[in-house]
């Protein structure tokens, strides 16, 4: 068991290190490949597109197919976008490849959670969440660190930031195709909602499109807005449409309408933007306001990575020792809602010590929260759901932290701007504003507060999976891939 988790987890690490290893190396990457700064944005954009709309059709197909199988394919699209983005020469091909990569990213993100849920009862997955949670989280925060060391060292380059993580991701599919032992659903007449998977896609690609564009390349009131935002709506409108009346639906309704699963979403909305939010504008905040290195800031984020790997072990070990979720998700949402008011009162000259003491308790809320929330979702659905399920929560997970960053990130630029243009000097301006943003998001981080208190009780159970027989059409096949590991 502890070696099929050790390559589950070398898996997930090496793909949530993808998405924020370049933040700290991208001016040296579009300066060598004489990028736009459009294309800047795009080098981003598209992983977290990429993934974002990957997540739910993986998730669904693990429902179907050997998850095994579609973990080993994921690690392999991963390696190969990862070996493209490195050997990329220009901004177009990088942006492309990066796309490639997200594709890797998203389903691996997925993927690991639904083994984990598949393999484990949920009470004992309590203790797994909080070694999930940890990799992730320091991952997310350790990638600008590591892509700062690797930038600042000459005989390096921007290039590694790439290559680094394909021996990892390759020692991984070894370790899983030797020690990762799945059971296998097969159902007669299967059907892959194609129509569904292709609005959705849309849909959601046209949103963050947007996003990434407005208030940059033409305003908030514009056609451009209204064209792409009413486009948008249209599209997950039809998609809707389309995932009720299917049989075998990539997000399915049922799901989404239980209570547990539609406030699990709501907290793993301000779950994501946190962790996302606090990695990408706190590593900004030590550079561009205090004056440090892309390798400094990486390091003065240590706190927070110490916060998420102490509360998400702990709490994981009491989850499964008490079997109660909902005090964790409380504790975890106030104490990530503090860390963010702290973090609100933040500008160029703050005491370092107070914003230590802020990340602190904005790792410990990520840590109690970011695995529970899915763990919410796990624990209500049959086995032969929770990949839909576990994608759903996921999905919106990573959505709320695109979102989130790029809504916060407009909000900064308009700050940053409107002080300068005051007189104030950048580095002053650039630390109110980023305060500005901290507020707003513990504003969002209420939100998760909410969803917490208004959870009924939850008592995980015991067994892998709920009792009773297999859905209609559906046949359980043991012997290649036995329930056992």
């Amino acid at each position: 068991m502890l070696k099929a988790l050790s390559g589950l987890l070398l898996a997930l690490f090496v793909s949530t290190l993808a998405s924020t290893v370049v933040s700290t190396a991208l001016p040296r990457m579009l300066g060598d490949l004489h990028g736009s700064p459009t294309q800047y944005t795009w080098v981003v954009t598209a992983t977290l597109l990429a993934a974002t709309v990957a997540t739910p059709i993986f998730g669904k197909l693990a429902d179907l197919f050997s998850k095994r199988a579609l973990i080993q394919i994921a690690v392999v699209i991963f390696v190969a976008g990862s070996i493209a983005s490195g050997l990329s020469q220009d901004a177009g091909q990088l942006i492309a490849a990066r796309a490639l990569q997200g594709v890797g990213v998203g389903a691996l993100q997925t993927l690991v959670n639904i083994a984990i849920a598949a393999l484990v009862s949920p009470r004992e997955r309590g203790r797994y969440a909080g070694y999930l949670s940890s990799v992730t989280s320091i991952s997310t925060i350790g990638g600008p660190l590591l892509g700062g060391f690797i930038v600042d060292t000459s005989w390096l380059g921007w290039r590694w930031c790439f290559f680094v993580g394909i021996p990892v991701a390759i020692a991984a599919l070894i370790i899983l195709q030797l020690t990762l032992r799945l059971p296998v659903y097969r159902r007669d007449n299967v059907r892959i909602d194609y129509w569904g998977a292709t609005f959705i896609t849309a849909g959601v690609s046209l949103l963050l499109i947007w996003i990434s564009f407005v208030d940059d390349a033409f305003a908030w009131a514009s056609w451009q807005t209204a064209a792409m935002v009413g486009g948008s709506v249209l599209l997950l409108g039809v998609a809707l449409r389309i995932e009720s009346r299917v049989a075998e639906p990539i997000v399915p309704l049922r799901i989404i309408r239980q209570r547990a699963t539609a406030l699990a979403i709501l907290g793993s909305l301000a779950a994501g933007t946190a962790m996302y939010g606090a990695t990408v504008f706190l590593t900004q905040y030590f550079q561009v306001s205090r004056g440090h290195t892309p390798t400094e800031a990486g390091l003065l984020t240590i706190p927070m990575m110490a916060g998420i790997l102490v509360s998400s072990i702990v709490g994981g070990r009491l989850v499964s020792r008490s079997g109660r979720l909902k005090p964790f998700l409380i504790t975890g949402s106030v104490s990530l809602t503090a860390g963010f008011v702290v973090l609100g009162l933040i500008d160029q000259h703050t005491s370092m010590v107070l914003i230590a003491a802020a990340m602190v308790l904005v790792g410990a809320g990520v840590g109690l929260t970011l695995q529970n929330f899915v763990l919410v979702v796990q624990n209500a659905v049959s086995l032969t759901d929770i990949g839909a399920a576990s994608a759903t929560v996921v999905f919106f997970r990573s959505l709320g932290g695109t979102v989130g960053v790029a809504v916060l990130g407009a909000v900064l630029a308009r700050q940053v701007g409107a002080g300068t243009a005051a007189g104030v000097p950048a580095a002053a301006a650039y630390g109110s504003a980023t305060g500005h943003v901290f507020l707003i998001s513990a504003a969002v981080a209420v939100v998760g507060v909410v969803a917490a208190l208004l959870l009924k009780p939850i008592t995980l159970r015991t067994k892998a999976a709920e009792g009773g027989p297999p859905a209609q059409g559906e046949k359980t096949r043991r012997g290649s891939e036995p329930t056992a590991v």
